[in-house]
């Protein structure tokens, strides 16, 4: 029986992540970076893939598992009739290269564990060359080497191409592996202490979680999502990559697969805000940063996306040789989706530069020259139809969402001149374009006959996007088109209590907007966004109920993909999300955040 996704648990070292599964097993890690090739692709294929089980011989799933208190170390353990064992995962942080630290321990009686590592580099295609040097199994292939260690030495032996351990632990006994990736050219990387680097660990994550300014309701769902956000981020340049995976389907079977592993514009205003409300400046300071960094240039050249370091250039392919996750192909690397027009970026760049200003981060040199470009260019360029907020790939649309977001560009821009009187800009002009684009968007965005705002000009469709015109101050709460909107995409798009992202053609399942076959699952954020909605205009009682449905389908150790299918129960898309995460951090704060937030 192929996993599910819900059965992963994430650990990382703030450059990568690995997946590990409820039956022991690595299934997925990229090395060095999160968007580097794949040496463990099991999740996306088969065992010939790459992977890395340690669990008791002849066990399957774990009995239970959950992180360590404020941490992303792992604990999982079994019940066996010899015994109890107990594997602890983790990957600290890196000094130079990464290393992925696995610790068995016995717990009762005598078990025996087995350790088998398959490396397959290369998203699991190249079956390296293993050799044994002073007492370490190394294997090498191209530009990949990693070296494995275990604290003591234990019986290993190749096989399937494999590298086979197997041991017995008693209370107490404890067997360490260590998994030490460095390029191939380059000497070896000094060698960690798995035991140090576990308490080193543990201090780390415990120290940088009592920073968190939240202590109300729900505070252990929100401390893992800023956990699991922490996680996410690029250590070296601040930025945030929307999930540790590629390629996880929005539907089992479908071909809506997708690669996650870069940094979207469109998460950052929510982002910096969650971090800032929460108590983590250093991480927003760092976020706007990388932000600054990837845009800069001209701003016609604007991308919705960017490499972990502000790389522009994403080509987006197909690996043919995974099967894809239970058989769900293509398997894409890089996403073509980069290269689409989203007006609705310009917008929570602005946004979030002007956030990030309010808020009191440290002035950067040239912000506002930055945003005085964006705006010359969209004031020409604003009309144009563009693929908006959800990558549509059936051609270019006047989207309400993205309009609204052009009105959002420029009232920041109209905001800032008026309240610091050191920047320079077109008021006058700024102010025109700001009321043309909300003259446009409620005459041709909005139907009268049903009360509701529509996805894109003309249009009978809804878009769940439409939730966040009163959360960006396009119409107050109170507006009689914002009251209706909610109703009308709440009636139009919930399934069971939950929301779709747009409609489906109910007819063949494929979405009117994007020509693609196939359906997919609720939404996450979009259902988090319908409760700030409810909370907005007046409902908090519902939308206190929705929240607690949606903490709910957070998996055993707190984790959320990006949609949740509510007919199969399952989690579908990459995992874990962050948007979806940001949502529940920004939902808790808005709901609690008077009763919680010190």
């Amino acid at each position: 029986m192929h996993p599910r996704i819900e059965d992963y648990a994430l650990i990382g070292d703030e450059q990568t992540a690995a997946l590990v599964g409820a039956d022991g097993s690595i299934d997925w890690l990229c090395l060095p970076r999160f968007d580097s090739a794949a040496c463990f692709a099991r999740l996306l294929g088969d065992e010939d893939n790459g992977y890395w089980r340690i669990a008791p011989k002849g066990a399957g799933r774990c009995t239970r598992r959950a992180y360590r208190r404020d941490t992303l170390v792992l604990d999982t353990e079994w019940e066996t009739p010899d015994g109890a064992v107990r594997v602890t995962d983790l990957m600290p942080q890196r000094d130079r290269a990464p290393d992925v630290v696995r610790i068995v321990e016995g717990l009762r009686g005598e078990v025996t564990v087995h350790s088998v590592l398959k490396l397959r580099f290369d998203y699991g295609s190249i079956v390296p060359w293993v050799r044994r040097v002073d007492g370490h199994r190394v294997a090498v292939a191209g530009p990949d080497s990693a070296w494995l260690r275990s604290t003591p030495e234990v019986r290993s032996w190749g096989e399937d191409f494999g590298t086979h351990a197997e041991f017995t632990v008693a209370p107490g006994e404890k067997v360490a592996f260590v998994l030490t990736w460095h390029p191939s050219h380059e000497p070896r990387p000094p060698l960690v202490d798995p035991y140090e680097s576990l308490r080193h660990s543990v201090a780390d994550w415990r120290r940088w979680v009592s920073h968190c300014r939240y202590d109300g309701p729900y505070r252990d769902a929100v401390v893992r999502s800023l956990i699991t956000l922490k996680a996410l981020t690029y250590a070296p340049t601040g930025g945030i990559v929307a999930a540790a995976t590629t390629s996880l389907p929005e539907e089992p079977g479908g071909v809506r697969n997708w690669d996650y592993r870069y940094c979207w514009l469109r998460d950052s205003t929510l982002t910096l805000g969650a971090l800032l409300s929460a108590g983590y400046q250093k991480e927003a300071e760092a976020w706007r940063n990388w932000l600054l960094r990837a845009v800069a240039g001209d701003p016609a050249d604007l991308q919705i996306m960017y490499g972990v370091a502000g790389e522009r250039r994403l080509p987006e392919y197909e690996l043919p040789w995974l099967s894809g996750f239970a058989g769900s192909a293509p398997v894409r690397i890089g996403n073509g989706a980069v290269t689409q027009l989203q007006l609705d970026v310009y917008g929570e760049v602005m946004d979030t530069l002007s956030l990030a200003r309010s808020s009191g981060l440290p002035g950067k040199p040239d912000v506002w020259a930055v945003q005085v470009a964006l705006m010359d260019y969209l004031r020409s360029a604003w009309r144009q139809p563009d693929e908006g907020l959800w990558e549509v790939r059936g051609g270019r649309r006047q989207f309400v969402h993205s309009k609204v977001m052009v009105w959002v560009a420029a009232d920041r821009a109209v905001r800032a001149l008026e309240r610091y009187p050191d920047l320079h800009g077109d008021l006058d002009g700024w102010r025109a374009l700001r009321d043309e684009v909300h003259r446009e968007v409620c005459e041709k965005g909005y139907d009268p006959q049903r009360n509701t705002f529509t996805q894109f000009y003309g249009s009978r469709e809804l878009d769940a996007a439409l939730l966040l015109i009163p959360r960006v101050g396009f119409l107050p709460p109170d507006d009689p088109r914002v009251l209706g909107t909610v109703d009308a995409v709440r009636k139009e798009l919930e399934q069971d209590g939950f929301l779709r992202r747009y409609s489906l053609d109910e007819g063949d399942g494929t979405a009117v907007v994007d020509g693609l076959p196939g359906g997919e699952g609720t939404f996450l954020v979009c259902s988090f966004w319908l409760a700030d909605a409810l909370h907005m205009t007046g409902r908090t009682r519902e939308a206190r109920e929705l929240f607690e449905r949606l903490v709910g389908l957070t998996n055993d150790v707190g984790l959320l993909a990006e949609e949740y299918d509510p007919v199969a129960g399952c989690q579908l898309g990459n995992f874990p999300q962050a948007f979806s995460h940001i949502g529940l951090v920004s939902t808790a704060l808005a709901l609690f955040g008077e009763d919680g937030a010190g």
